[in-house]
């Protein structure tokens, strides 16, 4: 999945946007590949390489709206592709499908011409040529609805597939230019599946008969939660070095006792499992730790103790605490309390055995070591644009500019000993060929001009502020306005605890004004006497110790509440509540305690995660959310429908594809445009640059950092692990000869 605007007034003028952007391009990447590099010759023929997923796939098809991402790692594994993804994100020729793939005119119309490779068949036999490009184009044109298909784009600008001067070429007409026409036809199905919209929609669900990979798709057990790839007999390149790959679907959390118990070779893992299987390392030999080789502090109470054995040292660790717990215990066995003492004894036998276990499964986790990169994908800090505060572009840029994105990515990344830069572009990431730093067309991090902002907008300290029955003037208080809770958020049970929405913002004087019957509160207006400290109030304060009226507060201090219309500036911020979600609600609590230093409130709402994104994001249930998006390679295409203008539909409802914020412009509508017909590479890049510009001022959504990508492989296995931008070779995937 790929998730998430103009000035007209405030603080920033629109002449500071530049036509050459506001960064310069970066040649590499923050981090690179980490997958244990080795050449053929050093990889043992045979063997299963056992790989966890998140799950068995629903389709086999990645055109289909319940694809996922291991449908696209099966996809990868087993049909061809034009083009792959190097280690910057650029897309390069693959050279075991295409012998050459260029634009061989533009005038009338744009021609793309495919030289194919002249061994490229498929699993039976028949060779790859254009009758497979053809079916595929008229399956996702988008011209017959019969075709369930998640999206067409690209496909729909082609005016004709046809065979080109011998059965090895393909010549690709396109009624409207396509600069992204790179990425058509990868994956390529054959036209099998492709040809009509009955083995479309059906016949690639369950099995791909037919493939073109390095590896055919044997077994799709969802019963047991496998997925099993064989190697391909057919297949012309490399030969692949592995017999097997076996996908097996493994909840995150019980993806170290898999390991511990030998079922998998490769895993993705969180941060806490990062640290443990780090800390497992053999003596000096072992691989760096992510950190200091302890679970990451993000990751929730009780994972650094998972990441290292203080199972003998208390809650505390070590040091005071241990030796109270030491004195506490010797007391209870050696005291006159004989049910004490048993107590203590059984404990001890327990507490006893816990540390065997744990000694038995870090000695299993030895064999391990924890890869680590950058994903192509970054997390955001998204802001509901669509009423309430924040459809003022102005609020919505206070908010930005009260952000520290530089301690958000070092909160996440540095303890993980990955690049803590923030990101600074909506479309592209460090290392590709279209990232720049846009985000000084907003600005950086200025609580000053943040309430600079909010003032003018007309939130003000000290306005009138209504009683707690009025509510607030965010999300929550539109959702209370229209419908229960329940039914705003249907996902959520009932009976949820009240301690799982956390307010920041407590209604001022609110059981005072039940008491005595006041109807209006002045935030910083209370009529009661200013707060006094102790030497003032035994009469004895210091002349000249209290700074005037007007004096700014000291850096961090929180900042009085602002009201406007005689309601408080309070934000509903939604986050998951699920276990792996440990790093969103610590970095939403840090976001929400930056927000208080300008005057704003946000209420936590932790909400489950099979609802999170479609019963709170995608139905604008939210003022903020942090959620991620992956870069693409083509964003004039992939990134469009995040940042497109919402339009009205016929029946009075907003259509707004991918644009979970609800804010976009004409202007950024139009660049996008220019962008995706425009052949010339750099000009390309420019335009999306300018684009990225312009969505930082408008400020529907605030990218914060590259996403972690952390997996635990055994250390035998090379060519796997943490790609980062680059596409996988499984070919090369083994085991290292003994």
């Amino acid at each position: 999945m790929r998730s998430v605007v103009f000035l007209t007034a405030g603080l920033l003028a629109v002449t500071t946007l530049s036509g050459c952007g506001s960064g310069e391009p970066v040649s590499e990447p923050l981090a690179g590949p980490d997958i244990a590099p080795a050449t053929r010759d050093r990889i043992e023929d045979g063997g299963t390489l056992r790989w966890a997923v998140d799950s068995v796939p629903q389709t086999l098809n990645t055109f289909q709206s319940d694809a996922d991402a291991t449908t696209a790692r099966i996809a990868q594994a087993s049909l061809p592709v034009m083009f792959r993804l190097d280690t910057r994100g650029r897309p390069q020729r693959a050279a075991e499908f295409l012998a050459s793939a260029e634009v061989v005119r533009t005038e009338p119309k744009q021609v793309v011409v495919y030289k194919l490779h002249r061994a490229a068949v498929w699993s039976d036999g028949r060779a790859i040529d254009a009758a497979d490009f053809a079916a595929q184009w008229h399956a996702l044109s988008g011209r017959n609805s019969a075709f369930w298909t998640a999206h067409n784009a690209g496909y729909d600008r082609i005016e004709k597939v046809r065979r080109g001067k011998g059965d090895r070429e393909v010549e690709v007409t396109f009624a409207r230019r396509y600069a992204d026409w790179r990425s058509l036809f990868s994956p390529l199905y054959p036209k099998d599946v492709m040809g009509t919209a009955a083995a479309f929609n059906e016949g690639a669900r369950n099995a791909l008969k037919v493939t073109a990979g390095p590896f055919t798709v044997t077994s799709v057990d969802r019963g047991r939660g496998n997925v099993t790839l064989e190697r391909n007999k057919r297949w012309w390149g490399d030969p692949a070095k592995l017999e097997r790959i076996e996908l097996r679907a493994v909840p995150r959390e019980k993806r170290t006792a898999e390991l511990v118990a030998g079922r998998l070779d490769i895993a993705e893992v969180d941060a806490g499992q990062a640290g443990r299987i780090t800390s497992a390392a053999p003596g000096p030999q072992g691989r760096p730790a992510p950190g200091d080789g302890r679970a990451a502090p993000l990751m929730g109470p009780g994972a650094a103790r998972a990441a290292a054995p203080p199972l003998l040292a208390g809650a505390s660790g070590a040091g005071s605490a241990d030796a109270a717990a030491a004195t506490l215990s010797w007391a209870a066995l050696h005291g006159s309390d004989r049910r004490a003492a048993e107590a203590e004894r059984a404990a001890l036998r327990k507490r006893a055995e816990a540390e065997r276990r744990f000694t038995a499964e870090q000695k299993g986790l030895s064999g391990f070591e924890v890869r680590k990169s950058l994903e192509p994908a970054y997390t955001q800090l998204a802001l509901n644009g669509a009423e309430g505060p924040l459809a003022d572009e102005r609020v919505r840029r206070a908010v930005a500019r009260a952000l520290d994105r530089e301690e958000l990515a070092k909160a996440v990344l540095g303890p993980l000993g990955l690049p803590t830069d923030p990101v600074g572009s909506h479309v592209a990431l460090a290392g590709q060929p279209h990232y720049a730093d846009g985000s000084a067309a907003l600005g950086g991090h200025d609580a000053g001009k943040a309430l600079a902002l909010l003032h003018e907008a007309g939130w003000k300290q000290g306005g009138p502020l209504k009683t707690p029955a009025a509510g607030a003037a965010g999300a929550d208080a539109r959702r209370k306005s229209s419908a229960s809770p329940s039914s705003a958020s249907p996902s959520a049970p009932s009976s949820a605890p009240a301690s799982a929405a956390v307010s920041a913002s407590p209604s001022p004087s609110s059981s005072a004004a039940e008491e005595e019957g006041d109807a209006t509160y002045v935030v910083g207006q209370d009529d009661k006497p200013p707060a006094r400290d102790a030497g003032e109030q035994r009469g004895g304060g210091v002349p000249g110790a209290y700074a005037p009226r007007g004096t700014a507060a000291p850096a961090g201090a929180e900042a009085a509440q602002l009201a406007k219309d005689g309601r408080p500036l309070t934000l509903r911020f939604v986050l998951p509540s699920g276990q792996g979600s440990e790093s969103l609600r610590t970095v939403g609590e840090r976001i929400q305690r930056m927000l208080r230093r300008v005057g704003i409130r946000t209420e936590i709402s932790r909400v489950p995660d099979d609802g999170y994104f479609d019963d709170h994001i995608a139905n604008g249930q939210y003022d903020l959310a942090l959620y991620s998006w992956p870069v693409s390679a083509y964003p004039a295409t992939d990134a469009r429908p995040i940042f497109a203008k919402p339009v009205p539909a016929a029946d009075g409802s907003l259509v707004v594809e991918q644009n979970y914020t609800r804010v976009g412009t004409d202007e950024v509508d139009q660049l996008f445009e220019r962008a995706v017909t425009e052949l010339d590479e750099e000009e390309g890049h420019e335009l999306m640059r300018r684009a990225d510009e312009r969505i930082w001022t408008a400020a529907g959504s605030v990218p914060l950092y590259q996403r972690p990508q952390l997996v635990a492989a055994r250390r035998t296995v090379a060519n796997a692990g943490a790609f980062g931008f680059r596409t996988p070779l499984y070919e090369d995937m083994g085991f290292l000869a003994k």
